[in-house]
């Protein structure tokens, strides 16, 4: 027999994790406070006393106002869209493309934008590096990949865990989340690792976006178990390897968790400010990194 939208869940319900009413495969312990359906974290707005599905939200905010007085919002505060994962299909896009031009154009390609502290690349005739005030390498260097093996995973990990973030955070502090993570995990390596070893990857900001997915699933009372064991799995990989650039590993992960608390727990009434200002903050310790070490460079 059919079961209502909203209403009591029977027998067998009971004896199942409750599920998303709007995707029933995502097992779910968070519902609505208005109508008590499950939702996911992709479907529950922030609301001024727990979280509401979007239904409700439409058909009125709950606060006396008009239905579209409320613009729905996830649970960070961003805009709910109607394609949740836009944003990491692009940067998954971003990422094969300039491996394509890594293997079309060849090592002069990847020469030229690859993280590096300084060096000479005969092939460019030139001392290359951030210390040369080639920063844009800590940004271009996150979206190449040293080999086949090397992209696809890393973008199965971007998809994996950056389409859920992606939905519960909204687009722009997403986005923040990656580039900053990014950045953060660039320039530890510049600062520790020797000035000639070169450097590639989207590891780092793919890191920051595990450290977050850790925080939002303890602010949902989610099982920690999974997210743990994976990136427990990811640290022993990434200490046991020695070609595996462990700098920015740590340095996306450290900044994902600071980055993700800000985003999950900012209070209501200054969410941005303190979102935003969280990566201002981290922004500037990338900076300092990096003119620290270029002061020892040079």
């Amino acid at each position: 027999m059919d079961q209502a939208p909203g209403s009591p869940p029977g027998p067998q319900d009971a004896q199942s994790p409750p599920t998303c009413y709007r995707h029933p495969d995502r097992e779910t312990g968070i519902r609505c406070t208005r109508c008590e359906r499950p939702i996911c974290p992709e479907c529950m707005v922030s609301a001024s006393v727990g979280f509401q599905c979007p239904d409700c939200v439409r058909n009125g905010s709950g606060t006396g106002h008009a239905p579209g007085a409320t613009t729905p919002r996830t649970l960070a505060g961003g805009t709910i869209t109607a394609d949740p994962r836009l944003l990491t299909k692009i940067l998954i896009g971003l990422n094969v493309a300039a491996y394509v031009l890594q293997l079309s154009i060849g090592d002069n390609f990847t020469q030229r934008f690859e993280l590096i502290g300084s060096a000479y690349y005969q092939g460019l005739g030139s001392v290359e590096g951030v210390a040369e005030g080639q920063w844009y390498r800590l940004l271009t260097s996150m979206f190449l990949h040293g080999s086949l093996m090397h992209i696809i995973f890393n973008m199965l990990s971007l998809w994996w865990i950056g389409g859920p973030l992606e939905a519960a955070l909204g687009r722009a502090r997403y986005l923040a989340l990656y580039v900053v993570a990014g950045l953060a995990g660039s320039a530890l390596t510049y600062l520790i690792e020797a000035p000639n070893q070169p450097s590639l990857g989207a590891s780092g900001a793919i890191f920051g976006l595990f450290g977050a997915t850790a925080v939002l699933m303890r602010r949902l009372n989610y099982d920690m178990r999974p997210i743990l064991a994976l990136l427990v799995i990811n640290l022993i990989f990434t200490f046991g390897m020695s070609n595996i650039a462990w700098q920015a590993h740590i340095g996306g992960l450290v900044a994902g968790v600071v980055i993700g608390y800000a985003m999950v727990h900012a209070p209501r009434e200054r969410r941005s400010l303190v979102q935003y200002g969280v990566c201002g903050v981290v922004l500037v310790a990338v900076v300092v990194m990096t003119l620290i070490r270029t002061g020892q460079l040079l």
